[in-house]
């Protein structure tokens, strides 16, 4: 079992964890490393039609025909010490496509996500237009650059929200920025809306929100609620969230499975808005798709052990005895 993730990755040491239970074989791998901290060999033709070769860090020599499994999390951003800007991101390109390109098409593999289905699916407008294809309930959203148009979707949706498609990019010393979900008004959409593109979206008048986690064919699903009723929970302090069991209703359930094929993945993290239906119960309230994370954090989450065992049948299904 190869796992692909960085070193500092809690939520692919639960998984490790489960798989260990099981007495499998695990190595872990962060592309990152390339150089003295990880070497690699791999050839092909003369005889084979697939690659073969080793992978070597300072703990584990892999041989790469015998992965049967790869857990594909998050590995670090490339990171060659060249001082030259110049060669060092030509050197950071080779590796992604040299190093990266043979971990995305090791053979007779299976992958839990594979790098492309995450990438095919990271795309928040083909995200909705998926899940609307699919019967789910999405909000109202428009994506442009032009003001004009922004404007007249706020004056005829309002209140909106703006979201960004990919959040803020890393600073220089590797960090990870946040950008929030926001209100905006017709007045504060000015000509710089030109510049980039941009999504807004009727705000849904949610009670709660839902945090649905699949992988395979096991669903985990928390109602989260906030002390201050936040328009996006992530904002605040996880620790004061509220989580509660819910259960998906059958046509949503069977609506994501239906997404998860259509994208090719096989553990997705999906988030719903909920508001309160004319019934006043929870047991018909209306579901709002929000996103799909393909490759999500939710080790934070209460079902995060029976996740973690998820994953590890997911990963093992079909070639571990």
């Amino acid at each position: 079992m190869l796992v692909v993730t960085s070193l500092i990755d809690e939520t692919a040491n639960m998984v490790i964890r489960a798989l260990i239970e099981r007495r499998v074989q695990v190595a872990r791998v962060d592309p990152a490393d390339i150089g003295t901290a990880l070497t690699f060999s791999a050839v092909l033709g003369d005889g084979r039609d697939s690659w073969g070769g080793q992978l070597r860090t300072p703990s584990r020599d892999i041989a790469l025909e015998e992965v049967g499994s790869v857990y594909y999390r998050r590995p670090s951003s490339w990171r060659s010490s060249f001082p030259d800007e110049q060669a060092r991101r030509f050197a950071d390109t080779e590796t992604r496509y040299g190093l990266g390109g043979l971990l995305r098409t090791l053979p007779n593999c299976r992958y839990v996500n594979h790098p492309f289905a995450t990438q095919k699916a990271d795309f928040k407008v083909a995200q909705l237009q998926e899940a609307a294809q699919l019967g789910m309930k999405i909000p109202k959203t428009l994506v442009t650059n032009d003001p004009k148009a922004a404007r007249a979707f706020a004056a005829q949706h309002g209140p909106i929200v703006y979201k960004s498609f990919r959040g803020a990019p890393r600073t220089s010393d590797g960090h990870v920025g946040a950008i929030w979900t926001q209100r905006v008004t017709e007045q504060e959409l000015d000509d710089s809306v030109s510049v980039t593109a941009h999504m807004f979206q009727e705000e849904i008048q949610k009670t709660a929100d839902a945090r649905v986690t699949v992988v395979g064919r096991e669903v985990f699903a928390s109602r989260i609620t906030t002390s201050d009723g936040a328009l996006d929970w992530r904002c605040g302090d996880w620790g004061e969230l509220v989580h509660e069991h819910i259960d998906v209703p059958e046509v949503t359930r069977k609506a994501l499975y239906a997404y998860l094929d259509f994208f090719g993945l096989k553990f997705g993290c999906f988030d719903f808005a909920l508001e309160e239906s004319s019934a006043g119960d929870q047991s018909s309230e209306i579901w709002t798709f929000v996103e799909c994370n393909p490759n999500g954090q939710w080790g934070w989450l209460p079902d995060s052990d029976a996740i973690a065992h998820a994953f590890a049948d997911v990963l093992l299904e079909g070639w571990w005895p």
